[in-house]
């Protein structure tokens, strides 16, 4: 049997293996009623995520916060427009996520769209190369004597990498997101919202967004030398790409980036989208007519990750570069197949860190603050989702290692942490403590990624917790759900359902609605032996509402009374054209 090292150190007993939710109803400003027919419902929504008129809920692409905001834009533009002027060959180095894989589809096809007739990819390979432009990775470029490296939401902690491309003479242009170290690499031109002192006032532009901002200042450059004699390119036909990306990294949904999406999703839906992505929504099951973000998030981008965790995420990008409907059906094909291998073996890894947990003695069960998990059977592509679903379970921040490659010396962790700690500057603080530890790091408040070898994953274990521990309240360590409050009687319709679902986006930093009220449980049964299916009623009357409870079936049945945060869902199976409560969670009331 694999061993899995558990690290379950406390500042105080707060259990739970599996945690304890308390729902909280967030606060709803003053604001006036808006005019028109916007729902009251939705109005509160809104207003309680700080939109507060129905002119800030406006989601056009002319309210796009401006390019020259953007530190070194102007820079990395005319290091483009002389690549393409003199046809220089320009090599895009993607990265191996949804992220890093419509940033590259945005650049090979903004740059073709703008003149560049010398444009290739590459991508690394999780196992082989690392994560992004690392030395083993220009080597193999090498090949194809580049003469400008454009780096896609990777680069700024690649040192080493960029250090390798220069000394071949190579120019290299960052493009990136993620949170810089103390020292930026050499690189001719770095563009990151990130980077100490950057004006640009969202911090939460995504990778492929970053790259998208370049090609719209390269666009205008272009425009202003009169580079267009005839029709100037249409770059909104990238804006499904951006949109993935976006929804798929999970960064914040800000103002800016919530109108990049919208404006991709109407495209989606109006059947623009690029045909890898179609030949995606299509195996994805989904409707491509009223798609949301959640759609993308749970259909379209993990079948594009896949690729990245599992083979080689060229295939990814190259399903979002074909022009071809049916060789794009294909390759989608394809990467439906791998994201069916995906979920087999996240669910194989997630079953043996569930039982590990559930082994720990009640005692260190109930002390639980920090989970660290490492099999050596593990593969390296799955345990960020690892990570992220014990964190969701434990309410605890995660680490999952595996060998970065078969009986491999080096270890690959990723990390997932709960709101009020920042995870990457945990690791910084932990670098700085030990700098013989932690081979190479990087990421976000909430994700992070890091690599050491094997022979020090003790010293991590007992550097983290330690660092951990001085940093979490016990108040951290209180799951809450937040609801948007309870519905009326005569507010479970379909209409305020299809209200819902279409006012998105929504997403990380602007959330799902979720509302809470207490019910009569009329009756209940087990589905599929991990769900229940629920007929409920509101205790001050009205109609009897159908719910369900994914993975709420824990061997007892449910109160006569209970009090449940849910969704409020369609419910169009089998034709019924009604309305259903998705239950997040119910206690008793």
């Amino acid at each position: 049997m694999a061993t899995l090292a558990i690290l379950a150190t406390a500042p105080e007993p707060a259990r739970q293996v599996s945690s304890t939710l308390n729902i909280v109803r967030r606060a709803v400003p003053e604001h006036a009623p808006w005019p028109g027919v916007v729902s009251a419902v939705l109005q509160r929504v809104y207003a309680a995520r700080g939109v507060l008129s129905a002119e800030a809920a406006e989601l056009k692409l002319t309210q796009l916060l401006p390019l020259d905001g953007l530190g070194q834009i102007d820079a990395a533009v005319a290091l483009l427009a002389t690549a393409i002027t003199e046809a220089r060959h320009i090599v895009i180095v993607g990265d191996f996520d949804c992220d890093g894989a419509t940033g590259t589809a945005v650049a090979v096809r903004g740059l073709r769209m703008l003149g560049a007739t010398n444009v290739s990819f590459r991508v690394p390979n999780r196992a082989t190369h690392g994560y992004g432009l690392s030395p083993a990775l220009v080597e193999d470029i090498a090949a194809m004597a580049p003469d400008l490296l454009v780096t896609v939401d990777s680069g700024i902690a690649c040192h080493a990498g960029v250090i390798a491309a220069k000394a071949r003479g190579w120019q290299v242009l960052v493009t990136d997101h993620h949170l810089p170290g103390v020292f930026v690499p050499p690189a001719d031109v770095i563009v990151n919202p990130n980077l100490p002192g950057d004006q640009f006032p969202s911090k939460a532009l995504a990778g492929v967004g970053v790259m998208f901002y370049l090609m719209l200042a390269l666009r205008r450059h272009l425009r202003e030398r009169g580079e267009f004699k005839a029709m100037e390119p249409d770059l909104s036909s990238l804006l499904d790409l951006v949109a993935v990306g976006t929804v798929a990294d999970m960064v914040p949904l800000d103002g800016n980036n919530r109108r990049l999406v919208a404006a991709g999703l109407r495209r989606l839906r109006q059947g623009l989208g690029q045909p890898g992505l179609r030949a995606l929504i299509l195996r994805a099951g989904r409707d491509e007519s009223c798609l949301t973000a959640a759609d993308i998030g749970f259909g379209i981008a993990p079948r594009i990750n896949a690729a990245g965790r599992l083979e080689d995420m060229a295939l990814g990008i190259g399903c979002l570069l074909c022009d071809d409907s049916t060789r794009a059906g294909e390759m989608a094909s394809v990467l439906d197949a791998i994201n069916g291998e995906r979920r087999d073996l996240q669910q194989s890894m997630v079953d043996e860190a569930e039982a590990a947990l559930d082994r720990l003695p009640s005692d260190a069960a109930a002390a639980l603050s920090t989970v660290v998990l490492f099999d050596p059977a593990w593969h390296p592509g799955v345990i960020g989702l690892v990570a992220s679903r014990i964190k969701d379970r434990c309410h605890r921040p995660t680490f999952a290692f595996a060998p970065a490659e078969p009986d491999s010396a080096m270890l690959r962790g990723s990390a997932r942490s709960i709101p009020g700690l920042h995870i990457r500057d945990a690791l910084a603080r932990v670098d700085a403590q030990h700098p013989d530890l932690i081979e190479r790091f990087g990421g976000h408040a909430m994700a992070a990624g890091l690599s050491l070898r094997a022979e020090h994953f003790e010293r991590f274990r007992v550097a983290i917790t330690a660092l951990v521990e001085s940093m979490l309240s016990p108040e951290l360590l209180r799951a809450e759900l937040w609801s948007d409050g309870p519905l009326a009687p005569m507010d479970f319709t379909r209409e305020l359902a299809e209200i819902l679902r279409m006012a998105g986006p929504w997403g990380q930093g602007f959330p799902e609605p979720v509302f809470d009220n207490v019910f009569e449980v009329r009756s209940w049964r087990v589905l599929g032996e991990r769900h229940i299916k629920l007929n409920l009623a509101l205790t001050e009357g009205g109609p009897e509402l159908s719910a369900i409870h994914f993975g709420g079936w824990q061997g007892s049945p449910p109160a006569a009374r209970i009090h449940a945060a849910y969704q409020l869902e369609l419910d169009d199976f089998r034709g019924r054209r009604g309305v259903q409560l998705l239950v997040r969670h119910l206690q008793n009331a």
